[in-house]
């Protein structure tokens, strides 16, 4: 199956080789590493690192969306997001921004974002619209309820059968806007509104998620609670399993990587396929 993505100024035939997204929050509250690459010069500092390491794509999130955190006002996010676009839109790698908000994806476009990475699928009004007439990839992402709310009590009939059928509704909306289905990849939302046996059934599903809607799989577990609930670590302690999560989530079918530790996933991911070849490519 020949997948390719066109992601704003850049294009990738993801049946070669699968692609690594390193995330770079800029927001004092993430989960992870909230507050360490808030300012400007550690940003930049941090996106150059991860261009040595290897990255392919730079994620850029003004908004934590870990359970519980409150929404941030637009300006807000925008206050954050804008300056680390100008700064890094020239390193020659594509930006991704990670947000639900129409008016950071209008304004991030315009400032030249590659990507739009939108964990509401692009539900939100005016959101759609916003990046119709762009060239910029998106990402579709599934979630049950609101960063607020969504871990309290997730419950489905079918989680693989209902997170499909929301996929293809939601990439069937973008479509109806003239909106190339180059452009699109899907996210299953790992930690979304799951459970942990939630999260291991999408997960041992993603290349039915990609047979049947026939785009390519972005997976994002990295130092999630999916990983700590597996090997018992805390967020600190998780960098072994979130490298086998994403060597699994490629094994599995996904195409695309959403990771905070770039170089030792890139370096897994090297070594994976001299050793495994045509493992990786999965075409």
């Amino acid at each position: 199956m020949r997948q390719y993505l066109q992601c704003g100024r850049f294009g990738y035939d993801l049946a070669r080789r699968p692609l690594v997204m390193g995330i770079l929050n800029v927001t004092p509250d993430s989960f992870s590493d909230g507050g360490r690459y808030q300012t400007l010069e550690f940003a930049v500092e941090r996106a150059e690192r991860m261009i040595r390491d290897g990255v392919d794509i730079i994620d850029i999130g003004g908004e934590s969306t870990r359970p519980g955190s409150p929404a941030v006002p637009v300006h807000e996010e925008l206050a954050r997001v804008m300056p680390a676009i100008y700064a890094l839109r020239e390193l020659g790698v594509p930006l991704s921004i990670d947000t639900c908000k129409p008016e950071v994806m209008r304004e991030a476009v315009i400032a030249g974002a590659d990507m739009i990475n939108d964990i509401n699928g692009f539900r939100a009004p005016g959101a759609i619209e916003a990046v119709a007439d762009a060239d910029c990839g998106l990402c579709v992402m599934h979630m049950q309820g609101t960063p607020q709310d969504m871990q309290a009590s997730p419950q489905y009939d079918d989680v693989v059968d209902e997170v499909i059928a929301f996929l293809r509704e939601r990439v069937a909306a973008l479509a109806a806007a003239g909106i190339a289905r180059e452009r699109i990849t899907i996210d299953p939302g790992f930690g979304f509104g799951k459970t942990v046996e939630h999260n291991v059934a999408l997960f041992r599903n993603m290349e039915r998620m990609r047979r049947e809607l026939g785009l390519p799989v972005l997976a994002g577990v990295s130092r999630k609670s999916m990983i700590g609930a597996l090997t018992g670590r805390s967020v600190e302690g998780r960098l072994a399993g979130s490298v086998g999560g994403a060597l699994a989530a490629l094994a599995q079918g996904a195409r695309i990587v959403r990771v905070h530790d770039v170089a030792e996933t890139v370096d897994a991911l090297k070594v994976w396929e001299a050793l495994a070849p045509g493992v990786a490519t999965n075409t």
